[in-house]
């Protein structure tokens, strides 16, 4: 696992189609099943982070074909709803959908066991990936498949966390057996032999759940649902990311940013 834990090498990127079907059958419904799978009593509470370091971002015009990959209700939209004629979600769980997101009717669509998406080349103008790839094994050939059914001058936005989540050959409280940071040298590796812009690419949540924790102490109020926190750790999480490792071993290396927030363009 040193190779892994070093971050040069992701794990999971290189199974065969027994592993990864292993890893898919576990992984379909375990974060449903943590608990998000209550519909009417689910908060999202991203909008402001997805805002302020994506949507924001994008040129203000129509979006006639949207994909969110691994989106489930849908929530993630809601900012842009507006913007969107039709939405497709790409989503393994029979329980986490919406009949309506808005005025919207989303298609829901399962993903294929071998990361295939089952889409025609250039299909989308926008696709949304937050917080699904590290739910995902082969994750290399699935960033290339959204890339392959992305219209050229098309944008993907990416949010995942990169670093470790502790060793996952262990039972880890809140999170789903396989799940696992993506290393930032990963994502940059895929990206330069793609045929891509990065317009954007910053660092968020720096100490942001010790920071919560603190709070909860007093509050059951979550601090990264308030724009003026995310502005301030966008800043502090740009300071700190010479310090990202992907697995800490100590409290020093550990005040660095959790999670990368892409935002590519198809030449």
């Amino acid at each position: 696992m040193n190779k892994y834990l070093k971050g040069t090498k992701l794990y999971g990127d290189d199974f065969n189609v027994e592993q990864i079907k292993q890893w898919f059958d576990e992984e379909t419904e375990a974060y449903a099943n943590l608990g998000s799978n209550d519909q009417s009593n689910y908060i999202y509470y991203y909008h402001e982070l997805n805002k302020v370091h994506g949507f924001n971002n994008l040129p203000d015009h129509q979006y006639n074909e949207v994909l969110g990959v691994g989106s489930a209700y849908g929530h993630e939209f809601e900012p842009i709803l507006e913007r969107i004629v039709n939405l497709t979600i790409l989503e393994p769980s029979d329980q986490l959908t919406s009949t309506k997101i808005g005025n919207i009717k989303p298609s829901y669509v399962k993903p294929t066991i071998d990361g295939v998406l089952p889409f025609e080349n250039a299909t989308f103008d926008l696709i949304t990936c937050f917080g699904t790839l590290h739910h995902i094994p082969n994750v290399s050939f699935v960033l290339k498949e959204m890339l392959r059914v992305l219209k050229p001058d098309g944008y993907i936005l990416i949010r995942e966390p990169i670093i470790s989540m502790g060793d996952w050959e262990n039972p880890r409280k809140g999170l789903t057996k396989n799940e696992r940071g993506i290393p930032v040298a990963i994502f940059d590796k895929i990206f330069s032999s793609s045929n891509l812009n990065i317009i954007s690419k910053s660092y968020c949540f720096t100490a942001t759940s010790f920071l919560q924790r603190l709070i909860n102490r007093f509050s059951k109020t979550i601090i990264y649902k308030y724009k003026a926190y995310i502005y301030i750790d966008k800043w502090i999480s740009a300071m700190f990311k010479w310090n990202v490792r992907y697995h800490a071993i100590s409290m020093a290396q550990r005040i660095a940013p959790f999670s990368i927030f892409y935002i590519v363009k198809k030449r």
